[in-house]
């Protein structure tokens, strides 16, 4: 029986037309021998199994060849090609960098450069994996390789780009290779079977070329295997099945059964692809890829982008039009976050599934929407249009009577801006909203329930209001409420409201800010209140309450222009103080951590 010989080697090109996927390498390379414009040292880079070491083996033979044909070809006749072919040519050495990587082989290499070839032209070497040498053995290589003799031609290649000195790269003409696309890597593989007389699927080779990621040696090496599994048929379930590849069959299913929202189906599905072997991430992941090529399907421009056969190219533009990019969209942000959070769950499997079960009612949360929007015209359609299109101010849903007692109902001070409330505001009659837990019990139809109407004295808020964030800066405030009024506010109806404010926070224990509020009688200076302040302590504490006092004041006095400035002044040497509050402010001025530690534990002064 005859040696056998792999097709990575058998099939090894020997002419740059042959080299498949680098045209733009080839051709260049053809051009300057055509030229006779050769660098003196070639850096060829790129991954793995994509033609570097082979296009070095063409160049170095190609450039000694006596009788170049005129498509710049080595003739492979001549004795210089005959000599290369057989493995005893003396012009043209290669050396492993990664076996010969110390600076004793650098110099070795260097005293043969020396030599002048005794045939051909030039003396080539060519040197591969050069990234594997040492820093020493770069260093000695340094001199040879910028000034080397006319007649020497190096070719290195490496898969490593990076790890090449600068000082190397600057003296290279540098070829970077590209990943073999998939079409041409599954054209060359259909080539080969051809002549190896193998019958073949092209969704097989296609597959085969997918997973070979661009690189031709791993493609021929899968091909090799799978054609001594199948017996030379070479079918589509002969590779997925030996490979261990997921089928697309399995993706097209499920994606039928979520739009058909059926979740039995698709947990089915996911249960027969974990006891086939696979795991869950890997089936999570060529769900994403499958999602993807079906939003890529969308568009026939970019039906291209999808590196699939013929045959799988219609499945998935036939799929894309039966399901919406809604759909799609949604369901591979699910698939993409399933993927983030699989390897930290605890229980992967229930990951995954919970997952489809998101992805199963996508449809149906789509068609809700749809519903609810014609329900929420309807109802703008019946509010008043006061509530919709009115200019006026937001009004305070909570009666007048109540207004002073609810102003504050939490710990802080009246965070958002509430308008005041008129007692002469007419009633009104409008729809009557499910409350928050009808809503979520009842959110499948919502438009299905009757809409009663109810007659009330509160006066509806207006929808365009905008509510912001309590710590909104006062230039943000201007534009809380629409149509914002700038009152005129006199002395005594500030001083009125200065003092309400100053007595809730009193009753909320709030007495730092209620000390500074109370000592020292502030003064309005058109829409700026100074305010005096003691030391560093109050100063602080005025500018933390400063929102909560503006958004306050400026509510109940009707003027949005409203501003607080704290003014410094030195504490009279001969007042001392009196009252708790007066005597508790000269002690955290002398030690201001004592403020901290009484907010640490909520203490309230006696």
């Amino acid at each position: 029986m005859d040696n056998f010989i792999v097709s990575a080697r058998k099939y090894r090109p020997v002419t740059f037309d042959s080299v498949v996927g680098q045209q733009h390498i080839t051709g260049t390379l053809k051009n300057a021998i055509h030229n006779n414009q050769l660098a003196q040292a070639f850096l060829f880079c790129g991954p793995r199994g994509v033609g570097k070491t082979t296009c070095a083996r063409i160049l170095a033979k190609t450039i000694n060849c006596e009788h170049i044909t005129e498509s710049n070809e080595a003739c492979g006749q001549c004795d210089s090609c005959k000599s290369f072919q057989n493995g005893n040519s003396f012009s043209i050495h290669e050396l492993d960098a990664a076996s010969n990587n110390s600076v004793d082989d650098i110099r070795s290499l260097i005293d043969q450069v020396r030599i002048p070839p005794q045939t051909g032209k030039y003396k080539i070497y060519i040197i591969d994996e050069v990234h594997m040498l040492s820093q020493q053995a770069f260093n000695a290589f340094l001199k040879t390789l910028e000034e080397p003799p006319s007649y020497a031609i190096f070719i290195l290649a490496t898969t490593e780009k990076h790890k090449i000195l600068p000082t190397i790269l600057s003296r290279c003409q540098i070829f970077d290779f590209n990943r073999i696309k998939v079409e041409d890597m599954a054209n060359h593989l259909a080539s080969i079977a051809q002549k190896e007389g193998v019958t073949f699927e092209a969704d097989g080779l296609h597959v085969i070329a997918q997973k070979a990621d661009g690189g031709l040696r791993d493609a021929l090496s899968m091909f090799d295997q799978i054609v001594s599994f199948s017996n030379k048929n070479l079918t589509y379930q002969a590779v997925i099945n030996n490979l261990n590849i997921l089928d697309y069959d399995y993706y097209f299913q499920l994606m039928d059964a979520l739009a058909k929202q059926d979740a039995a189906t698709a947990l089915l599905i996911f249960d027969k692809v974990l006891n086939n072997g696979f795991d869950g991430g890997h089936f999570i992941a060529g769900l994403s890829s499958h999602i993807r090529n079906l939003l890529v399907s969308k568009e026939p421009s970019t039906l291209k982008l999808l590196e699939v056969s013929e045959n799988v190219k219609k499945r998935y533009l036939e799929q894309s039009q039966a399901l919406s990019s809604g759909l799609l969209l949604s369901a591979l942000n699910i698939a993409n976050q399933c993927e983030v959070n699989y390897r930290s769950s605890k229980n992967q499997r229930l990951q995954v599934e919970l997952s489809l079960l998101k992805m199963c009612h996508i449809a149906s949360a789509i068609a809700l929407g749809a519903e609810g929007l014609p329900a929420l015209a309807e109802l703008k359609k019946k509010l008043p249009e006061s509530a919709v299109g009115s200019k006026a101010p937001a009004q305070n849903p909570i009666p007048a009577s109540k207004a002073s007692s609810s102003a504050i109902s939490t710990s802080e001070p009246v965070r958002s801006p509430i308008a005041a409330v008129t007692d002469s505001k007419p009633a009104v009659t409008y729809p009557s909203s499910p409350s928050p837990s009808q809503s979520s019990a009842s959110d499948a139809k919502p438009a299905a329930k009757g809409w009663g109407s109810i007659k009330t004295s509160v006066a509806i808020p207006n929808l365009n209001t905008i509510f912001e964030d309590k710590k909104a800066s006062s230039e943000e405030e201007n534009e809380l409420v629409e149509g914002n009024e700038f009152n005129e506010v006199t002395q005594n109806s500030f001083l009125s409201k200065w003092n309400e404010f100053a007595e809730l926070l009193r009753k909320e224990s709030k007495i730092t800010l209620y000390t500074i509020m109370t000592s020292n009688a502030p003064t309005l200076e058109g829409t700026t209140i100074k305010i005096e302040v003691e030391n560093g302590v109050q100063m602080e504490e005025l500018k933390l309450g400063k929102i909560d006092m503006l958004n306050y004041l400026r509510v109940q006095l009707r003027n949005f222009a409203l501003d607080i400035d704290g003014v410094m002044v030195e504490k009279s040497k001969d007042r001392k103080p009196y009252t708790s509050q007066e005597k508790y402010q000269a002690m955290v001025a002398k030690n201001p951590l004592l403020d901290e530690l009484r907010k640490t534990f909520d203490l309230g002064l006696s």
